[in-house]
C-alpha cells in the first residue's frame, strides 16, 4: 500500500464539498451524497490517495443518510481516532496514507456482518466499477469482489 499517498494535485482538484470533508473534517448533508444509492459491483477508494477502502459487497442500507459499510477492504487502510466534537463521543475514520477524513464507525451495524457500521461521506470516496478495476490498478481485488458476490 506504499504507492498510496496524500496527493497535493488530487487535493487541488477536489470540489468544495470533498475538500471540506477530507481536509477539514466536515460532513456532507445526509441524503446528498452521490454514492448513497450506488449499488453496482466495485470498489470505493479514497478520493485523495486512491487507496482501496471498501468493496461494494460490504455496503448496506442503514437509513442513516450516508453510505454504510460493514468492514473495510483491509483494516490497515484506515486509522481510527477518538472524536469528541459536537457534544458526542465517536470514532473517526481516516484513510491511512491519504489522511482523509472519511466519516465514523459505529457499533450498530448488522450483527450477521460483524456489528460495525462505517458511516462514510460520499465526498471522500471515488467509486471504481468492477469493469474498470483492472485498468485502474485494482485488479488484485476483483477475485475477492467476485467471491463475495457469490456468497
Amino acid at each position: 500500500m506504499s504507492r498510496y499517498k496524500k496527493d497535493p494535485e488530487a487535493i487541488a482538484r477536489l470540489d468544495p464539498m470533498s475538500y471540506r470533508v477530507t481536509q477539514q473534517n466536515a460532513t456532507e448533508p445526509p441524503g446528498s451524497g452521490e454514492h448513497l444509492n450506488e449499488w453496482r459491483p466495485g470498489l470505493y477508494v479514497d478520493i485523495v490517495s486512491g487507496e482501496p477502502l471498501f468493496l461494494s459487497t460490504e455496503k448496506f442500507e442503514s437509513g442513516c443518510g450516508w453510505p454504510s459499510f460493514s468492514r473495510p477492504v483491509d483494516t490497515r487502510c484506515l486509522r481510527e481516532r477518538r472524536d469528541s466534537s459536537h457534544g458526542m463521543e465517536r470514532t473517526e475514520v481516516r484513510s491511512r496514507h491519504g489522511d482523509s477524513h472519511l466519516g465514523h464507525v459505529f457499533t450498530d451495524g448488522p450483527t450477521e456482518r460483524g456489528g460495525l457500521r462505517y458511516c462514510i461521506n460520499s465526498a471522500a470516496l471515488r467509486f471504481v466499477p468492477l469493469e474498470e478495476m483492472a485498468e485502474q490498478g485494482y485488479g488484485d481485488y476483483i477475485d475477492r469482489l467476485n467471491e463475495e458476490n457469490r456468497a
